[in-house]
């Protein structure tokens, strides 16, 4: 069973699809992207649970609405999210589903990462995005956001054996929906560039597990390990395969794992 929610009201509400029965997942998209990336993970995860996949404001269908700030874009998240859920983020969606778990505690039931990092820009000895790279994304999305948003979809699949479809299948995704705001889009780089998570990850309370690609050049792998000791309680797990959409190279693998650490009986 499907549902989709929009309400209308004086504030502008974001574009949520809810799928299937049982305990409430919600899905969180990476930067550019929006909630159709998440197609097949949601016909496989649909069978156990109630997923919930929402476009964040400024992607998607909640292209009219935009955010500035993490706090801000929490609030339009959290506004219709279900009460108590286990939220997966993806990317810069694990960035927020973190933030939630950090701030929000009550809302999070557990939390899952996937690619993704408590600081995208590298910072020695710190791995991750070199920041002029995201200096440059920053100049060429002002220049041509089109273009930039392929060339980031490029490199969060390059390296993977499957590389070509993936990044098909992302671009299907992106174009099936309305062009990003490119507000949205600036303050999301905004965001991979400047927040820094890694001295509150100890103080989560929740259960949580880390999912990561061998072959991802966004968020390197050793990131895992990096992380293992920050968040010593945390479970982490490297697809083989994948580079930065370990959801879509190995599908099978990855509802795996989810499916798996959801139904193990620690909350």
């Amino acid at each position: 069973m499907e549902k989709v929610q929009q309400t209308e009201s004086n504030v502008k509400s974001l574009y949520w699809q809810s799928t299937g029965q049982g305990d409430d997942l919600v899905l969180l998209h990476g930067w550019g992207m929006n909630g159709a990336v998440w197609q097949q993970t949601v016909n496989e995860l649909s069978q156990h649970f109630c997923v919930h996949v929402v476009d964040l404001p400024g992607f998607g269908h909640s292209h009219h609405t935009s955010f500035d700030t993490m706090d801000n874009l929490t609030e339009q998240v959290l506004r219709d999210a279900p009460d108590q859920a286990i939220w997966l983020g993806w990317s810069l969606g694990g960035l927020l589903a973190t933030h939630i778990a950090l701030n929000h505690p009550l809302r999070v039931k557990k939390l899952i990462t996937v690619a993704s990092s408590p600081k995208f820009a590298a910072e020695r000895p710190w791995r991750g995005i070199q920041p002029n790279v995201l200096s440059a994304f920053t100049e060429q999305l002002v220049e041509d956001f089109q273009l930039t948003i392929e060339r980031f979809m490029a490199l969060q699949a390059m390296g993977s054996p499957s590389a070509r479809r993936d990044v098909k299948q992302l671009k299907q995704a992106v174009l099936s929906r309305p062009t990003p705001n490119p507000t949205s889009l600036l303050a999301g780089l905004q965001l991979l560039a400047d927040l820094d998570y890694r001295s509150q990850l100890e103080s989560l309370t929740v259960p949580m597990l880390r999912l990561y690609g061998r072959l991802d050049g966004l968020v390197p792998a050793k990131v895992a390990s990096d992380v293992d000791a920050l968040s010593p309680n945390s479970k982490s797990f490297i697809f083989p395969d994948s580079s930065h959409a370990p959801f879509m190279t190995e599908l099978e693998a990855f509802c795996h794992q989810v499916q798996r650490f959801i139904t193990s009986t620690a909350r």
